[in-house]
């Protein structure tokens, strides 16, 4: 399991060094694609699989299943953690979701999350004030199930 938050950089080339308890966990390849309010969601190989089967049960012939399966399986891309311990993100990937060369990288469960420094500081800001609502609610999501 995923947690925790990571202050990093980018560098030039779109690299990025994981920190080394995340790194343990991960293994390679990995997968980058598009994730949620404007984050670049990466998975273990594992857990793409799973992804991948559960959008094969999905009925194509819905718009709204059509829609996200293009929108997130076509930013897939896979990824190989390097000697360093590094990932290199598509500048095309950063560039799709404005991600700048300040970024977070959070421990989100079952993959990870990089978002732009500021964009994230301005989504947890915003999202503060709502919490304990939200935290109330996905109780109610858990009994429907």
């Amino acid at each position: 399991m995923f947690i925790n938050r990571y202050y990093k950089t980018l560098d030039q080339k779109g690299r990025v060094v994981i920190p080394s308890e995340v790194r343990e966990e991960l293994g390679s390849p990995l997968y980058a694609m598009k994730g949620y309010e404007g984050s670049i969601a990466i998975y273990r190989e594992k857990e793409f699989e799973r992804l991948a089967e559960e959008a094969e049960t999905l009925p194509f012939n819905k718009k709204d299943v059509r829609l996200y399966l293009r929108l997130r399986l076509s930013s897939t891309c896979r990824l190989e953690l390097d000697s360093l311990g590094r990932i290199q993100l598509p500048t095309a990937l950063l560039a799709r979701y404005n991600i700048g060369r300040e970024i977070v990288l959070l421990g989100i469960g079952n993959h990870l999350e990089i978002w732009d420094r500021q964009a994230f500081d301005k989504y947890e800001e915003e999202s503060e004030s709502v919490f304990d609502e939200t935290a109330e609610r996905i109780k109610n999501y858990k009994d429907e199930q």
